[in-house]
């Protein structure tokens, strides 16, 4: 999967997530440290990839104008090792989904229930 791992998150998720076969950026390694929400958004709309982040109002605002968007995993605010365990979660729940994860995301969010299990929105300009 294409993901963006948002600035209030630790770059190090990134870097695991590409070893694990994603192309996974962090704003830290990629010169785009303290971009507003809103260019965040448009550059992840460009680049196609899915938002992963803790600022989730924000993000979730924003990318309800949108006719199409990428999507979004938003993370409660929590640890970096449950914020990873729920990350992990999101995209397990993903893959057992079939097809491509990519495009399941296309048009929704996930976010997790009280005990971190994953359920995947509708989250679009039409909602």
């Amino acid at each position: 999967m294409r993901l963006f791992i948002d600035e209030c998150l630790s770059p190090k998720f990134a870097i695991d997530l590409a070893q694990l076969g994603h192309d996974a950026i962090h704003p830290l390694h990629v010169g785009r440290r303290g971009q507003l929400d809103h260019t965040v958004k448009e550059t992840c709309l460009a680049e196609d990839r899915v938002i992963v982040t803790e600022n989730v109002g924000d993000f979730k605002a924003l990318l309800r104008r949108e006719s199409l968007h990428p999507g979004l995993i938003a993370l409660p605010q929590t640890s970096r090792a449950q914020g990873w365990a729920l990350i992990a979660a999101a995209l397990s729940f993903l893959e057992a989904q079939g097809g491509d994860p990519m495009d399941a995301m296309v048009n929704h969010y996930i976010d997790f229930d009280a005990q971190g299990r994953p359920a995947l929105h509708s989250l679009s300009a039409a909602d």
